[in-house]
């Protein structure tokens, strides 16, 4: 009790930027964080972006000899896992408002190879309905090394799963099924379609047009501000590698960048933001339907939120945006995906959102 006291007054004396003014964090989310934050490790770092009525503040905390002290990481970097396939749809809308990709067209008039299966729509990768399984048959992560599972499994592996070994597990366009295989071959397809690598997407369609200065899918490119990955236990693991599967989870990046990208989701003259939001696919028994990319819950008629997870052996986010109401969460931590206690991220950011509605 004494702890939990000390750690709660350290907090509350604690200050996040807003603009040029300082506020504390409120109590209430001093309890959320306390209560989401205990069971985790030692030297778990947690980053968090708040945006409220479209204004950006950040917060951050560590844990360090059983307490939760404050720590100024918004400019720190942590792997962002699957919300990377938010950024690999953001790219995918460019193209298409481009004319340059049709969401309804076959995947196999993007390749210049055939695949097996040709049923398969650009949109049906990108909204998880493709029918593909979540990982593709060739990639035996068993066998693989388990601190970077992905990094052996090249564009000729890839290749050929798409030609000889693409199975479908339902009939695409019927059901949402979460696939990583099936992001994966999207992010390939936009590489083949425009001549240029994942990196160079990335960079030209989003990270040069909202200045990033921290997102990445090289981790060479990133210097000290990197935070150390843990594993399930608390101890050090290294930095995945996804190989040819980078659309799928490959990103790197801090709060301070992927706050920028959220504001400009608020911009109604963002077009290609606004096709990554457009519902594609309702899940009406979950209350949720999906875009491209995002994950769309619809908590009552005046109030939807956009989401995205994401996780790797080292770390664990969350993004949470509501556009009408201009409030969002994000989440960065070097909590692993494999951590009993991972969805407590999760949580945490459901948490901390419902007290952006409090006056």
């Amino acid at each position: 009790m004494k702890n939990k006291l000390l750690v709660a007054i350290a907090i509350f004396i604690s200050t996040y930027v807003i603009g040029q003014t300082k506020e504390p964090i409120s109590p209430n989310q001093i309890n959320i964080l306390l209560e989401k934050t205990k069971k985790f490790p030692e030297n778990t770092e947690i980053s968090i972006a708040f945006i409220k009525n479209g204004e950006v503040s950040y917060y951050g905390a560590k844990r360090i000899n059983d307490t939760i002290e404050y720590s100024n990481n918004f400019n720190k970097i942590f792997e962002i896992g699957s919300i990377t396939k938010v950024f690999t749809a953001t790219i995918l809308a460019n193209l298409v408002l481009d004319n340059k990709i049709d969401l309804n067209s076959s995947v196999e008039d993007y390749f210049n190879f055939p695949i097996k299966n040709k049923e398969i729509t650009v949109l049906q990768l990108a909204n998880h309905t493709s029918g593909l399984p979540k990982l593709p048959s060739n990639l035996d992560l068993e066998k693989a090394d388990q601190s970077d599972p992905y990094k052996d499994y090249n564009e000729e592996d890839l290749k050929e799963y798409l030609e000889n070994r693409m199975e479908l597990e339902n009939t695409p366009g019927t059901n949402h099924e979460y696939s990583n295989i099936g992001v994966g071959i999207l992010g390939y397809l936009l590489e083949v379609q425009t001549g240029l690598t994942y990196e160079e997407l990335l960079k030209k369609y989003i990270v040069s047009k909202y200045d990033l200065k921290n997102t990445t899918t090289k981790i060479g490119n990133i210097n000290s501000k990197l935070v150390t990955g843990l594993d399930s236990d608390g101890k050090k693991t290294s930095n995945w590698d996804l190989n040819a599967l980078v659309g799928a989870g490959g990103i790197l990046s801090n709060v301070e960048d992927l706050s920028k990208f959220a504001t400009e989701q608020l911009n109604e003259k963002n077009k290609e933001l606004e096709l990554t939001r457009k519902s594609t696919f309702e899940i009406p028994e979950y209350q949720m339907a999906v875009g491209l990319g995002w994950k769309i819950i619809e908590l009552d008629s005046e109030l939807t939120w956009y989401m995205h997870n994401g996780g790797t052996g080292g770390y664990y986010s969350m993004f949470a945006l509501d556009i009408k109401n201009k409030n969002g969460v994000i989440i960065l931590s070097n909590v692993s995906a494999f951590n009993e206690y991972s969805g407590n991220i999760e949580q945490l950011t459901i948490g901390l959102m419902k007290t952006l509605y409090q006056k």
